[in-house]
């Protein structure tokens, strides 16, 4: 386990082991801890320059004040967007390529907890945010990571090391997974690490990092309407009150964890393109790969910066050997082609 003070040792030495005016976009960062995580992430960089992306712009005009308090040489542009629109994703993506030949990092965190909504798209609603919009960015913005020189990383937060069974049928969980319970859970995760994995394979340059957060109260679930959502939040503010203080992760923790998931060389890249990041602090090694091997270029991990367990590895091992990774990532592909008439932009 990597502890907390670790975590801090590695971030305090951002200003000193990463360039300045580092390239970074984050997509659901104007709430919970994609929020929290952008602005650690300005804390500690050196000049940098910052793409966020949201729906609020009253949000978004906030976040962006306290960003310029917090490091007042830094540049952030905030991008209102409903990423539920693979069309808006190219829209974005296309801005962005245009004014940047390399970008460092991609923190992905877009959500919502709203089911049984189709997209105008086609799209169950929490699958297009969650899932196909965080893989649209990635491919769109895939040539800019590549060419960034040092770091360069993907962070997708979700619920790494939760990985399990895919039901093939029901891939966007309309109808038989029900991604409230553990075993939706599961089936979101495993989608999520296998399509990195196909991401990797034409890109074993870039890091990618898929991590689950911890308990940490967040927005997650604000956008939901209707009685029976208004009972579940209440349900859950006094779930929190309860026992918050002894499992919750405290909101600014969060974002120092992601900062580190983001920005240590524990997560280089796979096929030996080095450990770009923030040195190693004394004690922490390496990190191994969903694919079981050192420094792969892939990981599944806690919020305290561990590997999946091996009972979670052998499960993505047969899903690669039965053929589930690659109708997964087939799946990704056909629903690119079919919204916007490309595999990416």
């Amino acid at each position: 386990m990597v502890n907390l003070v670790q975590m801090r040792a590695s971030n305090a030495k951002i200003a000193t082991a990463l360039p300045p005016g580092l390239v970074a976009v984050f997509a659901g960062a104007t709430s919970g801890v994609g929020e929290t995580s952008l602005k650690q992430f300005a804390k500690h960089a050196v000049k940098p320059r910052i793409y966020f992306l949201g729906r609020s712009k009253e949000s978004g005009n906030r976040i962006r004040a306290e960003l310029q308090h917090l490091n007042p040489e830094g540049e952030y542009n905030f991008i209102s967007v409903d990423v539920s629109s693979l069309r808006a994703v190219d829209d974005v993506c296309r801005d962005i390529k245009a004014k940047e030949t390399s970008i460092t990092l991609l923190f992905l965190s877009t959500g919502t907890l709203v089911r049984g909504k189709e997209t105008e798209e086609g799209l169950h609603l929490p699958f297009a945010v969650a899932y196909y919009a965080r893989l649209r960015l990635t491919v769109n913005l895939l040539p800019q990571l590549r060419a960034a020189t040092g770091l360069r990383r993907v962070v997708t937060v979700f619920a790494g090391t939760k990985e399990g069974a895919i039901t093939m049928s029901d891939l966007q969980a309309r109808r038989e997974v029900n991604l409230l319970s553990v075993s939706g859970r599961g089936h979101a995760a495993s989608m999520q690490t296998l399509a990195l994995e196909a991401v990797a394979r034409s890109a074993p340059d870039v890091a990618f990092v898929h991590c689950y957060p911890g308990f940490v109260k967040s927005g997650l679930g604000k956008d939901m309407k209707g009685p029976v959502a208004r009972v579940l939040m209440a349900v859950w503010e006094v779930a929190y009150l309860v026992v918050g203080p002894f499992l919750a992760t405290p909101f600014e923790e969060a974002g120092e964890r992601h900062l580190f998931f983001a920005t240590s060389a524990r997560f280089p890249g796979g096929r030996g393109s080095g450990a770009a990041g923030v040195p190693l602090p004394d004690g922490v090694e390496v990190a191994r790969g969903t694919d079981g091997k050192s420094g792969s270029g892939v990981y599944s991990i806690t919020n305290h910066a561990e590997r999946a367990p091996p009972a979670v590895e052998r499960l993505l091992e047969q899903m690669r050997k039965d053929g589930t990774a690659e109708k997964v990532w087939a799946d990704v592909e056909g629903e690119f082609v079919r919204i916007t008439g490309t595999a990416s932009v």
